[in-house]
């Protein structure tokens, strides 16, 4: 027992590490990328890096997350399904190039354009070599080399890019910049499969194909929803709208983006804590849920509130060329609210085994999300964009709340409770803002300290938060 909490903590330690680093390593080049290309060539960047990702279920019909599983509990085939899989994704590439070219020409755009597409596409597949073997690391549970293979792959990618900005290769250069990461970190993973666990190669098994492509298709479908929810209002912005305007909205939501590390320290830090104060699985469950929701509404909503005052002095960092991208972070900033709550919902209707149930809401939202798109991106660019998105999340909620009633786990009302109390406290802050008008910097620091008096003034915090939070500081 002892050995395997051991293998656990490393195993989470070297994810969060990686994630951390990625994170802020993204952050870095996607604010050097954006003041490298400017808005036009950035819209095509994220054009590139949406239409890769939303046909990329074609590259991969969901193998890998039952690789995972199929792995965990059959080692002994482990080669069979490894090697398939390799030589399975030589023909499943030949597909997804011709679904992604036969698309670009029916949209219609011009030869520079597709030209990128394509180029992120053969990088997006080379990501999907990686998740074979990073099946194989998870069902080992030998995340070690997942997260060596990403840190190589994200210091890289920076590393690129910048040589790329000093050389001025362009828009070409940063597409190679990320095929040679990614190269680069399929050679390590690779070296890391052969050394501790098995040599790969390529075996033809026709038949075991279909095993897997069937066994895929149920994650893909899932896959598919999520990427089109996520993924496509980039696309449409370039189609009705401009690639100018893509580029506004793409610093913006990667601006957004950021700020889902957060949710990945949350997981890794606050639940193990409440694992070991609440013994009772059923009590844990829904008591992480209701904690969940509380703590990432106290982050977030204040973050909210100061972004929709102070969104175009933050999209500054990118440079005075998408200084109107402000606008556009002010209202999707809204999304990081209903995102995380979001999260906490899908979270515990997994865990009561409404995994289905999530992927329905999902669907419907992605059909939600693609007719508000075609309704408002016409008329209203990247702001209709932007609402159709906040929309969307706010569907989500309400659907994933509804299906929570269904299974008796819906908060009772000393949560509403909270969350109101943390709306006056943000919401004071906002109108301290308004009032002072002060400089960004000088705004954060007064936003915060007004904050936090108002949360202790408010009695946020429980006698559960206060335990929480001495476990967490080690008292």
């Amino acid at each position: 027992m002892a050995s395997k909490v051991k293998t656990i903590f490393a195993n989470m330690s070297w994810l969060m590490f990686s994630q951390v680093l990625t994170s802020v390593l993204a952050f870095i080049w996607t604010i050097l990328t954006a003041q490298y290309l400017g808005p036009s060539d950035y819209g095509i960047f994220g054009s590139a890096v949406s239409i890769s990702t939303i046909f990329g279920v074609f590259a991969t019909f969901g193998i890998f997350t039952y690789l995972v599983r199929a792995i965990s509990t059959d080692f002994e085939n482990e080669d069979k399904y490894v090697n398939n899989t390799l030589s399975l994704k030589l023909f499943l590439a030949i597909f997804y190039f011709a679904i992604i070219i036969v698309s670009l020409l029916v949209l219609g755009w011009n030869r520079y354009v597709i030209g990128i597409c394509l180029l992120f596409a053969f990088e997006y597949l080379i990501k999907t070599f990686h998740d074979v073997f990073f099946s194989s690391f998870q069902a080992h549970e030998k995340i070690k080399y997942q997260a060596i293979t990403n840190i190589i792959l994200n210091v890289l990618t920076l590393v690129f890019i910048v040589l790329v900005i000093v050389t001025d290769f362009g828009l070409i250069g940063i597409a190679f910049a990320y095929i040679f990461a990614n190269i680069a970190g399929l050679i390590y993973a690779v070296y890391a499969m052969r050394k501790h666990i098995m040599k790969p190669k390529f075996t033809f098994d026709f038949s075991f194909y279909k095993v897997l492509i069937k066994a895929g298709i149920p994650f893909a479908l899932t896959g598919l929803f999520y990427t089109i929810y996520y993924s496509i209002d980039i696309v449409m912005i370039t189609q009705f709208a401009s690639t100018y305007d893509t580029g506004l909205y793409n610093a913006a939501y990667k601006l957004i983006s950021v700020l889902a590390l957060f949710y990945s320290i949350y997981s890794a830090v606050v639940f193990p804590v409440m694992s070991k104060l609440f013994t009772n699985e059923k009590d844990l469950l829904h008591l992480s849920f209701i904690k969940s929701i509380k703590y990432l509404s106290l982050v977030t909503i204040p973050i909210a509130v100061f972004t929709s005052f102070y969104g175009g002095d933050i999209i500054a960092i990118y440079g005075p060329e998408f200084v109107e991208a402000g606008d556009v972070l002010a209202i999707l900033i809204w999304t990081v609210c209903f995102l995380f709550i979001n999260g906490a919902c899908s979270l515990i209707l997994n865990s009561s085994h409404e995994e289905y149930s999530v992927t329905k809401i999902y669907s419907i939202a992605a059909v939600f999300n693609v007719i508000l798109n075609l309704i408002l991106i016409p008329k209203y660019s990247v702001y209709g964009a932007s609402v159709a998105t906040v929309l969307s999340e706010i569907l989500i909620l309400i659907l994933e709340l509804y299906m929570i009633r269904k299974i008796g786990q819906l908060p009772d009302r000393h949560l509403i409770f909270d969350i109101l109390k943390i709306v006056i406290a943000s919401v004071v802050m906002g109108l301290v803002l308004y009032y002072f008008n002060l400089n960004l910097w000088i705004a954060i620091v007064v936003s915060v300290i007004v904050y936090f008096a108002l949360v202790i003034l408010l009695r946020v915090a429980d006698q559960d938060d206060k335990l929480i939070i001495k476990q967490i500081m080690g008292k």
